[in-house]
């Protein structure tokens, strides 16, 4: 088996006027680095179970309401899911890092350095009015992202592509600008979702506007029902096309998905023992450890389930906004990051069950470790030959976050971090508060709109208040502090942020992370404008091998770890659900997704049996 599991290459002749030859792959799907896990005639994915029965309704909860259906524009608040009507060209798999598989296409087609790409669309593909997916629409949803999606895409995207044409009615080609690195751009433009565009044009749709109106998607599941607000449902489209694609064998198993929303976590935890709905992935770590014992467990009608995850870590952390002049000195970032108590929180609130998250790739084998090896060392050097990074980093072992002791407020950490602030020019006053030199007290406020955060913010305000600074907690709802994170406000001090990033990163690095997208962006709200960073993620994008590729994620991940832009927060290698018991999954599930939305299915006699006893309504 060749190169990509199955592809096959074919050398082009040599044209009379250009005499060369140029290896072209055709294949089924196409990997960042090696062979594909699944070659070209696999029957279904190895984590499924291809004879799972469909039917049934599974249901879960989300914090908030919603104003729209459309979830590429940031006007409004989209409902959850809404994005499960599309389908890209391209898609992953939950037991594979790097890898795509034709979706939407039979074969793509590229050259060996990349530079461009023939996706052939498959032609029994339709929206979910059964209306057929062409060239047209691949080349409509590309030039409608470009010009109307996120600010942060547009920047970036733009300076990928240099052009895309439609070489018949199936048959697209992206060709991509000269002079970048090239490795993950065929999965970039195969990635993006595909809209209609005759329901768009035809309906005056507009992606940068909220919208209740539905975009249509090609997609299983399509809107069912919604309540503004309250809740939202799905329903598998019948007449799906790729119910028997390899890709799909075994998923979308559910009827129905819908989603309840609640105003907060306490009401939907009571909404679940309730059976208001009926999978709860849970969060909280002390209703995990004290609020199972309703009697719907006791009775196992309930499943209580600790299932093993190989995700890597989210990046969740408390993010500073750069923008704001008090956050422009490190001194201050890593001060107040030292009053943040994870050993007691764990053990006091969350009743030991996290880790501390300690790297941007945690949980993985891209985690910097250590001192830096030779080979990171070789990158990080001309960046401290330029004055961009502290000649320490070469030395020195990737900065972990503070550990404290078994007290709230650890003395030594509190000592470290009045020291920081002295050096950084914040004198504590006669009033115990500290003040710069024209007189402006240190003022920090925590932007929370989750009620469940207030037990572990409340210890972290008052240790930064013992240090003297002038720490509040607000909690603001949903549409304000999405209205006050989101571009271009970004008006907050800290607040919670995931900072993710993927196992093999790509261009999503300057989405979240680079200069270009720190004043445009969601997902870089804390507005990091790092030259260090910036030039540390074109080493990643440049890389061509895994090897290469992973010294340049560590030497990355200790740079961005030395701008110390935010505070780690925990995470766990594992899944902590809970669910009626009217649901199975695989023995044997994939490492890199839970799936429940995807590949478990219902047991509609187990069902019938907890509607008959009235657990279920």
């Amino acid at each position: 088996m060749g190169l990509m599991g199955g592809a096959v290459v074919l050398a082009l002749a040599a044209s009379a006027v250009a005499a060369r030859s140029e290896t072209i792959t055709v294949a089924h799907g196409i990997s960042t680095f090696g062979e594909l896990k699944y070659p070209a005639d696999f029957m279904h994915l190895a984590y499924v179970n291809p004879d799972a029965p469909k039917g049934g309704e599974i249901s879960e909860w989300t914090s908030g309401g919603f104003d729209s259906m459309n979830p590429y524009s940031i006007k409004g608040r989209a409902a959850a899911l809404s994005s499960a009507a599309f389908e890209s060209i391209l898609e992953g798999t939950a037991d594979e890092i790097g890898a795509s598989y034709c979706l939407l296409c039979s074969t793509l087609e590229y050259p060996e350095d990349r530079s461009w790409v023939i996706f052939n669309l498959r032609e029994d593909v339709t929206f979910s009015d059964g209306s057929p997916m062409t060239a047209a629409d691949v080349i409509f949803s590309y030039e409608t992202f470009l010009a109307k999606g996120l600010t942060d895409f547009r920047t970036i995207f733009a300076t990928k592509v240099e052009k895309v044409e439609a070489l018949d009615r199936h048959r697209v080609k992206f060709t991509f600008k000269p002079g970048i690195p090239t490795r993950d751009l065929p999965q970039d433009v195969g990635g993006l979702p595909i809209l209609s565009k005759t329901q768009y044009e035809a309906e005056g749709l507009d992606l940068e506007n909220s919208t209740l109106t539905p975009f249509l998607g090609t997609g299983a599941y399509r809107l069912d029902k919604m309540r503004i607000g309250e809740s939202v449902s799905y329903q598998r489209n019948p007449e799906y096309w790729g119910k028997d694609h390899p890709l799909r064998i075994g998923t979308n198993n559910f009827d129905t998905i819908r989603i309840e929303y609640f105003s907060d976590y306490d009401a939907a935890f009571e909404g679940f023992k309730g059976g208001t709905y009926t999978f709860r992935n849970e969060a909280s770590s002390i209703k995990w450890a004290t609020g199972y014992d309703f009697p719907a467990v006791v009775n196992g009608q309930v499943i209580k389930a600790e299932l093993a995850s190989g995700e890597k870590t989210t990046g969740q952390s408390f993010i500073f906004n750069l923008r704001r002049e008090k956050f422009q000195d490190p001194r201050v970032r890593e001060a107040i990051g030292l009053m943040f108590n994870f050993e007691w929180s764990n053990a006091t609130l969350f009743y030991g069950i996290y880790d501390r998250i300690n790297s941007y790739w945690g949980n993985s084998f891209m985690e910097a470790k250590g001192t830096p090896s030779a080979a990171e060392a070789a990158l990080l050097e001309p960046l401290v030959a330029d004055g961009l990074l502290d000649a320490a980093i070469l030395t020195e072992e990737a900065i972990m976050p503070a550990a404290s002791g078994v007290r709230q407020l650890d003395r030594g950490n509190l000592r470290k971090a009045s020291n920081l602030l002295a050096d950084a020019g914040w004198i504590v006053g006669n009033d115990g508060m500290r003040r710069n030199a024209k007189g402006e007290m240190l003022r920090v406020e925590f932007l929370e709109d989750s009620p469940t955060f207030d037990r572990v913010i409340n210890p972290f305000v008052e240790n930064l208040r013992s240090l003297g600074v002038d720490a509040v907690l607000t909690r603001v709802d949903n549409a304000q502090m999405e209205d006050r994170t989101r571009p271009p406000k970004y008006d907050f001090d800290i607040t919670n942020h995931f900072n993710s990033t993927n196992y093999f990163s790509g261009t999503e690095l300057k989405q979240y992370y680079g200069s270009e997208t720190a004043d445009v962006s969601s997902f870089n709200a804390m507005g990091l404008k790092s030259k260090a960073v910036d030039r540390m993620i074109d080493v990643v994008l440049a890389a061509t091998t895994l090897e290469g590729l992973t010294t340049a994620t560590m030497a990355l991940d200790r740079v961005m770890r030395a701008e110390r832009f935010g505070i780690f927060q925990w995470f766990k290698a594992k899944h902590t659900v809970a669910y009626y018991d009217i649901f199975e999954h695989p023995e044997t599930l994939p490492p890199y997704a839970l799936g429940e939305l995807s590949f478990w299915w219902y047991n509609a006699e187990k069902a019938a049996v907890l509607k008959a006893s009235g657990v279920l309504k």
